[in-house]
């Protein structure tokens, strides 16, 4: 069996590549408040993102604002043909693409690009980081937020939904 694997295509679809030795452990979720359309935290996380794009899984971009995101990765030295785009058509998709790609095993890193998420929707998410096999970035709008999470001493900057052992 091992040697039909062997000769197995390499779509990372189909199969993953990856030794038993660096097999998927936990992965964590990360949820960032951004007024800079996820741009700054973006390039601090790039450098991240490089070395995860020469495991050869997908980094899947979901829902991207245009803010020049294909040359700060390539500049960073993101394998370019490892980038998946998704354009969601609202919400709903935009967190049904994220799950899928989280738990699926073919994604090193997910980053999603949301407006504010409600309770309803954070909790599903933290379930979902329990079966996640890569790095989830949620970049939350804060323009976004309702006028209650506006109130002073009620921002969430960085609200981590898992962590388990250091992801790296």
């Amino acid at each position: 069996m091992n040697k039909l694997l062997g000769n197995a295509p390499r779509h990372p679809g189909l199969w993953t590549d990856v030794p038993a030795s660096s097999a998927m452990g936990p992965a964590q979720v990360l949820t960032r408040s951004t007024c800079s359309m996820g741009r700054d935290e973006l390039a601090n996380l790039a450098p991240e993102l490089a070395r995860l794009s020469l495991e050869g899984r997908w980094i899947v971009l979901i829902s991207p604002p245009n803010i020049g995101l294909k040359a700060m990765l390539a500049q960073a030295g993101v394998r370019m043909d490892r980038v998946l785009l998704v354009h969601a058509k609202d919400e709903v998709e935009t967190l049904w693409a994220m799950e899928k790609a989280l738990t699926n095993g073919t994604s090193s890193a997910v980053l999603c690009w949301t407006n504010a998420l409600e309770a309803r929707d954070k909790r599903r998410l933290e379930l979902v980081a329990r079966n996640a096999v890569a790095l989830g970035v949620i970049f939350e709008n804060v323009n976004t937020h309702s006028h209650a999470n506006n109130l002073p001493g009620r921002t969430e900057p960085n609200t981590i939904l898992r962590h388990p052992a250091q992801f790296h």
